[in-house]
């Protein structure tokens, strides 16, 4: 079975902090494109494919009501330390998931107001 996301795009009015802010919580390096209208910074590719990018674009508005996406963190300590560190919030700090074999998540907003997920095993 394919993953059952495609790709995702995280939207961001500060480009530049944005991309700082997931590099650094995630503690990945993105590549950055400027497409004109649009900028993009992409996430590292996993099983030879992107993930996906943070976006720059027209009309392309950060918002705490959106779509939510959980990131995998190896650290999950060390990932919300990050967040706060960088300009972002913790909303719902480390909690445990109800489910046998599963690990544990966060939610937290981004640089941008994005509301997003930590995921982890550990």
């Amino acid at each position: 079975m394919k993953n059952l996301v495609a790709f995702f795009e995280i939207p961001a009015n500060d480009f530049d902090r944005a991309v700082a802010f997931h590099g650094t919580v995630l503690g990945v390096k993105l590549s950055v494109k400027d497409f004109g209208n649009e900028k993009m910074a992409f996430f590292p590719e996993e099983n030879g494919q992107c993930p996906g990018a943070i976006s720059q674009a027209k009309d392309f508005r950060p918002s705490k009501d959106g779509v939510l996406i959980n990131l995998h963190v190896d650290d999950m300590e060390k990932a919300l330390s990050a967040v706060e560190a960088n300009g972002g919030k913790i909303i719902r700090p480390k909690t445990k998931i109800e489910a046998e074999r599963r690990g544990y998540f966060a939610l937290f907003t981004d640089s941008e107001g994005n509301r997003l997920g930590l995921y982890s095993d550990k």
